[in-house]
């Protein structure tokens, strides 16, 4: 919402009759109040010091602006002279229901009654603040405008919609706050919506021309007394030396639980380890006040677009109505839950937790886009209670560090620090201790804070969630990369193992025994994990808004999944076996002399063995190129 104001050229006539009606003010009101106060409120972070600051035609960051922030700036009510009439003063005040300005305590805090009319400003949803707002508003019997706030960041994102218009955007918004302020009481509300950057553009000339009105009709000699005293203030060697490397990492369990068992009780049980792998369910809680970005952040995790089938519901109004499973398009044993945002008509705190079932997750994010609030503390302290995980995570930075550029005096580590500072300040007042906040954005999880927030989550789970996890989480990093690579690597023995006790088919035309249909699986299991099927493929074209072919490119070295069958598999299990002499063999047999009972000896194994791991770092190097043609500009 910068820029300077270019206000019209007024005619003579009219400055002479302007003057004429401010001399008429200054008669008429010389024993009461000759100043008019005009309070610019709602939660914190919707943009009221920008709107201050618009309306007095001032940049961002002039001397004489308003302060704008990323985090909360207005610690008390500071008044701003009107550009145009000298007796209007604009109050920027304090947001409601943040831990310094709590929503019971707020009207009272900031003196709500000594303003002569309001603008609540809004950026993302209604919520019982809003209401609460309103009402006393009214019940002073004194006039208010609703501004709906950064309408240009509501409109970029509703551009992803296969059917958007601008026009049916604007009208499904104003709509949404007309439809809440009615149901909420107020009768014949008016609403604007501006947006944050360009002041010429949707309702804000028309939010300027009414205010004025509002003024002029305000300064008839109607105005209460002044209360002065309540006036707030401002390599094959190297084959072999790694081959006894990898035995002694990978298989010395194995030889172990061989010398106290036998073949078939140690493939039981390593059947049933791979079970509880692929049936562990992880349920993922994200919570915390409507419009924070919580159904965008349910994508993001799953790999998805906003608007394809099957995503979360995203929107510039409330759109989680009630608690939504998503389970991930690849790994459904892992859900993503998308809670409706507390704090709202519908989800008011006092009832959220019972209506959202809060017992039944593993661990919750916690969501905020602007500033964290009462809300969000409740929220902690009731997970708490149930001795479960939480994280604090600040959304779309994005969007405020954008914001934030375009102080000539930016500096992205020191902004990133004053907000990280700020929430954690906020948190530990009202009573975290030792609060963490994540910092993210959507748009970019290998930015800020997501890759710690992964980490965090992964050493917070037991095994086989963690596991799940890790599959689960889309390939944003090479040390996702990394992570997925060595949670397969962990896998092949185990596979191999099955693959070869499991089975007993003789491969044709090698004296192996495998089965076939097993390794089909584990390969198509690597593409997924990797995000390399064409479903995904095309999943994170779209998502990074290049052609799929051009991605398709970058796989250099492996088939596309679609070509993974069993004549294939055989073809890499012949090419395998040749790559092993005798010696190797032998080793293994040495190593571990009950694989000797197998079908084809100790050669099935090792042969199925060094064939996953030699697939496995073919797809790895593959997404990792995927990967890098993906962040390409």
């Amino acid at each position: 919402m910068g820029g300077r104001s270019s206000t019209p050229a007024v005619s003579s006539e009219a400055e002479e009759k302007s003057a004429k009606e401010e001399g008429n003010l200054s008669n008429l009101t010389v024993s009461g109040k000759t100043t008019l106060d005009i309070a610019i409120t709602g939660i914190s972070g919707a943009g009221k010091s920008s709107l201050v600051k618009t309306l007095r035609g001032l940049s961002d960051f002039g001397d004489e602006a308003a302060s704008t922030d990323v985090i909360e700036g207005t610690t008390e009510p500071m008044g701003y002279p009107h550009p145009t009439f000298p007796d209007v003063t604009i109050w920027d005040l304090p947001g409601i229901g943040t831990p310094n300005f709590k929503a019971q305590e707020y009207l009272e805090r900031v003196n709500y009654s000594q303003y002569d009319f309001f603008i609540i400003v809004a950026s993302n949803r209604f919520t019982v603040d809003d209401i609460q707002l309103s009402h006393a508003i009214q019940k002073m019997k004194k006039r208010f405008y609703y501004v709906r706030s950064k309408i240009d960041i509501s409109i970029r994102n509703e551009k992803l919609r296969p059917d958007f218009t601008e026009e049916a955007t604007l009208q499904k918004v104003r709509k949404h706050c007309l439809d809440n302020l009615v149901k909420a009481g107020i009768s014949s509300p008016e609403i604007f919506l501006v947006s944050s950057w360009y002041r010429e553009k949707h309702d804000f000339p028309l939010l300027q021309s009414s205010l004025e009105k509002e003024i002029k009709a305000l300064r008839r000699p109607t105005l209460r007394p002044a209360d002065k005293s309540t006036k707030p203030s401002k390599g094959s060697g190297i084959h072999f030396r790694l081959l006894q490397k990898v035995l002694n990492i990978d298989l010395a369990k194995l030889r172990d639980d061989l010398m106290h068992g036998n073949l078939e009780e140690v493939t039981k049980e390593i059947n049933q380890e791979l079970d509880e792998l692929q049936n562990a369910k992880l349920d993922i809680a994200i919570t915390g006040v409507s419009g924070a970005g919580k159904s965008s952040l349910v994508n993001v995790l799953m790999g998805m677009t906003d608007f394809e089938e099957g995503a979360a519901e995203v929107g510039i109004m409330q759109t989680t109505m009630e608690c939504q499973a998503y389970p991930h398009p690849l790994f459904p044993n892992v859900t993503i839950w998308d809670l409706p945002g507390i704090g709202t008509p519908d989800f008011r705190p006092k009832d959220y937790l019972e209506q959202v079932n809060f017992n039944h997750y593993d661990f919750f994010i916690i969501v905020t886009s602007e500033r964290f609030t009462e809300n969000d503390v409740l929220l902690a302290r009731e997970i708490t209670k149930m001795k479960k995980k939480f994280y604090f995570v600040r959304s779309k930075m994005d969007d405020s560090i954008a914001a934030e550029s375009r102080d000539p005096n930016f500096n992205m580590d020191k902004s990133l620090q004053k907000i990280q500072k700020y929430c954690c300040d906020n948190l530990t007042k009202v009573g975290e201790s030792n609060p963490r906040v994540f910092l993210i954005s959507r748009r970019d999880l290998n930015m800020y804070d997501f890759p710690d927030l992964q980490k965090t989550m992964e050493n917070d789970l037991d095994d086989l969630k963690r596991h799940a996890l890790i599959l689960a989480l889309p390939v944003f990093s090479r040390g996702i990369l990394e992570k997925k690579k060595a949670a397969m690597e962990s896998l092949i023995w185990k596979f191999a193992i099955v693959s070869c006790v499991i089975g007993v088919i003789p491969v044709p035309g090698l004296s192996l025994a495998c089965d076939l249909g097993i390794l089909v699986g584990v390969l198509l299991h690597f593409y997924k994990v990797f995000g390399l099927d064409e479903k995904s493929l095309r999943r994170v074209a779209q998502l990074v808004g290049k052609d799929y072919l051009v991605l398709k490119s970058a796989i250099k070295k492996s088939p596309m999944s679609r070509e993974i069958t069993l004549e294939f598999v055989t073809g890499l299990l012949s090419r395998s076996s040749l790559c092993f002499s005798l010696t190797v063999t032998e080793l293994v047999l040495d190593f571990i002399p009950v694989l000797g009972s197998l079908f084809g000896g100790v050669s099935s194994f090792v042969t199925t063995f060094f064939m996953l791991r030699s697939f496995l770092k073919d797809i790895v190097e593959d997404a990792e190129n995927v990967r890098a043609k993906a962040t390409e500009p």
